[in-house]
């Protein structure tokens, strides 16, 4: 009988600890109530209600990546964690017109996760993209116009793999971002930044092919817009 009931209350504190590795359920919240459709975020109202994102931000501290979790469980974790401390960098200084505006916005060290302290810079280029993953470009956000868009939902491993390819559909594809044509693109500077990233697996065409609405030549001509660093509230 004892070990009957023991047995039973491993497997329920097991099948909690797994339940946390993907409970963002806080985010998503935060994320449906202050973030439109089109990604434009009301921080006006959200800095009012900022507790709610200052407790998320504790959640992830006291939940960090564990050699256990699966690399999706990981990548929804950080990428979570990039647009939330993203959100509460901009409402530490708001009213702002752009995140330029404050000073070297993604070298601060503002953030205690487990027993380290982060910056943007360090969890997007130390860990994001080191998991060879090209798409978070279109899920992590930089609050400004001419990034992709602020889902309104928070990113989970069981689902990352639609999230993700929506998110990158939905970037490309949007003519205010990115112009495509069979013959002529004028793309967005994420792809002139991260060119790299972008050529794991094939040249840029081949990966913009595999998400794109028109089919792109080989040979099309490739210019840059000028990126638009405004508030995307």
């Amino acid at each position: 009988m004892q070990k009957t009931v023991l047995a039973m209350i491993l497997l329920i504190f097991g099948l909690s600890l797994k339940a946390q590795n993907t409970d963002h359920l806080q985010w998503t919240a935060i994320l449906q109530k202050y973030v439109s459709n089109d990604g434009h975020v009301d921080y006006k109202s959200l800095k009012k209600d900022s507790s709610s994102l200052t407790k998320y931000i504790n959640y992830l501290g006291e939940n960090t990546p564990k050699d256990n979790w699966s690399n999706q469980e990981i990548l929804a974790y950080w990428i979570n964690a990039y647009n939330a401390l993203t959100v509460d960098l901009i409402l530490r200084h708001y009213p702002i017109e752009s995140i330029k505006d404050i000073k070297n916005p993604w070298e601060q060290r503002l953030w205690k996760l487990g027993n380290t302290w982060y910056n943007l810079d360090k969890i997007e280029h130390d860990i994001l993209r080191k998991m060879n993953e090209a798409r978070i470009h279109f899920a992590i956000v930089c609050a400004s116009v001419s990034c992709p868009k602020l889902q309104n939902e928070a990113y989970e491993a069981s689902k990352l793999e639609a999230q993700l390819t929506k998110a990158t559909k939905e970037f490309l594809n949007d003519p205010t971002k990115n112009y495509i044509s069979h013959n002529g693109l004028e793309l967005s500077k994420i792809f002139q930044w991260f060119t790299k990233d972008f050529k794991q697996n094939g040249s840029l065409i081949d990966f913009l092919n595999q998400y794109s609405d028109i089919n792109i030549s080989e040979n099309a001509k490739i210019k840059y817009k000028e990126y638009n660093w405004s508030l995307n509230e």
